[in-house]
């Protein structure tokens, strides 16, 4: 074999050795549907009807920052007879930034934070949808973890702590947990989506339409739907 082959052939090897280098890191930064962890649990509420309200949701999806606050109204009124969880499913080839936002949920949640976290997630998504995607915002940034550890400090959380946790293996498998749960309901990917004691359900526009929704599965579980009315925001 003359030289020219064996240049050649080192050529091929280092091409195919940097696809496999790339393919791995970017494994890091996106959503991994073969994921074998256990989904995250973030739940709010009694579950006193024993009646579930899970959300998969996308904090830079428009949608679910337009959802955001009908669902916490839901959340909040229905806190004494249903359990609502939330589930990460960052559409990573639609919002570039989606998957940090789970992360920095995430992250909070290790130190006891994720339900605040998640709310300012949305609170800040929601007013830059609201301007037209013209304010400044983790949404737009090429540099997220910038305003992520601005709502850590708000927060009171260590922000060294909370970035070792967002560069951290264990929280990227977090999120691809909750991505390959998803995947196994055989729903289609689209963000808000909603099951209700495990049966999907068409995102209601309204607390009314929610309501009608979430009495009906009480019903059905057997206990007295409850007299509950939106709180005022």
């Amino acid at each position: 074999m003359d030289k020219r082959f064996w240049g050649i052939l080192i050529v091929i090897v280092l091409v195919f050795g940097g696809i496999f280098i790339a393919s791995n890191n970017n494994k890091n930064n996106t959503a991994d549907s073969s994921s074998t962890s256990t989904p995250t649990n973030h739940i709010e509420g009694q579950d006193k009807d024993k009646v579930t309200l899970v959300e998969y949701g996308d904090y830079q999806c428009p949608y679910c920052a337009e959802y955001y606050p009908v669902v916490n109204q839901i959340a909040t009124a229905y806190a004494p007879y249903i359990t609502f969880q939330f589930r990460n499913l960052p559409l990573t080839s639609l919002h570039p930034n989606a998957f940090a936002g789970a992360r920095a949920a995430e992250s909070a949640g290790l130190m006891g934070k994720f339900w605040q976290m998640h709310d300012l997630l949305y609170q800040e998504s929601s007013a830059y949808y609201a301007s037209n995607e013209t304010s400044a915002s983790w949404v737009s940034s090429t540099s997220p973890l910038t305003y992520f550890d601005a709502f850590a400090k708000q927060l009171g959380l260590n922000v060294t702590t909370f970035n070792n946790d967002y560069a951290s293996t264990q929280v990227n498998n977090f999120i691809n947990s909750d991505v390959a749960a998803f995947a196994k309901t055989g729903a289609q990917e689209a963000t808000p989506t909603f099951f209700l004691n495990g049966k999907q359900i068409q995102p209601p526009d309204a607390f009314s339409n929610f309501q009608t929704d979430i009495n009906g599965a009480i019903k059905t579980a057997g206990y007295s739907v409850p007299t509950v009315s939106a709180p005022t925001q």
